[in-house]
């Protein structure tokens, strides 16, 4: 097991000045139609991840799927993107994590930009669905100047990920460098405490979306799946941190990973469940768009992009 206590820390760029990254193809939002609602995943950016970080992580074996064309490697490092997801459906918006904003450095912080981008100011975001309270899902919930970015949303978390992150004596029994993740987790969600709803479990997350628990990562780890009047789509967070490596190597887990073999067990449970049930899925660190379906290859996995005609 792998513990937050044990985790590296990330660069938290606390002076650097965010810049948007965006495809070669000059994009940082995409957007299609479902069902009755229309979903548009957004490009905060990308995030270098070295090998290193990467648990059960094999040269070879990597080397082997690296070949398949699927990835690109630079500096030993595997450029991870960061997503985030607007729903707009019956006349409401939902925003599913809310990317970096500056706590990360340059090449993330674009989510916001992409909001601009599809015609959407903040104060018209309803609700706001966290996956966990890490700062590349949680660090967009506020403005530079420290409050909401978000004006009128209310914000559902799940209740284990609160508890978690605003645990005084889980707090204390970590090392110094890694409290400031729970430093950043609060000054996030704070600016929403009088409009914050916990969720318990499993159950409606927002009409129209039902929330997963989904431990392992966080404690509180949720996925969120979308029933849009006939045709669903699951979003589940962090479930795969690396499109290239782990439909292939599930067993590998990332340091950021707080329980590993509980990853390893949702991951699986997740991936079997997509596959027979034939899922659109999508997650938060899948390759932009981030849409498609898993498929069963041997013991382990393939991903499947969505065919464009999702684009519109």
């Amino acid at each position: 097991m792998s513990t937050l206590a044990a985790a590296p820390v990330l660069s938290l760029g606390g002076g650097a000045v965010a810049r948007a990254e965006v495809t070669e193809a000059g994009e940082i939002t995409h957007g299609f139609a479902l069902g009755d609602a229309r979903v548009t995943v957004l490009l905060d950016g990308h995030l270098p991840v070295g090998t290193q970080l990467i648990n059960g992580y094999d040269e070879a074996r990597a080397q082997q799927v690296l070949a398949q064309g699927l990835h690109r490697m630079q500096d030993n490092a595997l450029t991870i993107p960061v997503n985030g997801y607007l729903v707009e459906r019956g006349g409401r918006r939902v925003l599913i994590d809310t990317g970096t904003a500056q706590l990360m450095g340059p090449g993330l912080g674009a989510l916001h930009a992409g909001l601009a981008a599809a015609g959407v100011a903040p104060e018209t975001i309803d609700t706001i669905l966290l996956t966990h309270m890490h700062p590349d899902h949680a660090g967009g919930l506020l403005a530079a100047d420290g409050t909401a970015a978000f004006a009128n949303a209310e914000l559902v978390v799940a209740q284990r990920e609160w508890d978690f992150w605003h645990d005084d004596a889980i707090l204390a029994s970590v090392p110094e460098g890694s409290r400031g993740f729970f430093d950043i987790a609060r000054r996030a969600v704070a600016p929403y405490a009088d409009r914050l709803r916990l969720l318990a479990g499993e159950g409606e997350a927002a009409p129209g979306f039902a929330a997963l628990d989904l431990p392992g990562h966080t404690p509180g780890h949720t996925g969120f799946m979308l029933d849009a009047g006939g045709e669903g789509l699951l979003f589940w967070g962090d479930l795969i941190h690396s499109t290239a490596l782990q439909f292939a190597e599930p067993g590998w887990t990332i340091a950021f990973d707080a329980d590993t073999a509980q990853t390893v067990t949702t991951r699986r449970r997740m991936l079997d469940r997509a596959v027979a049930d034939n899922l659109l899925v999508t997650g938060a660190h899948l390759d932009f768009p981030a849409l498609g379906r898993v498929l069963r290859q041997g013991a382990a996995y393939a991903w499947q992009p969505a065919p464009w005609q999702f684009g519109l």
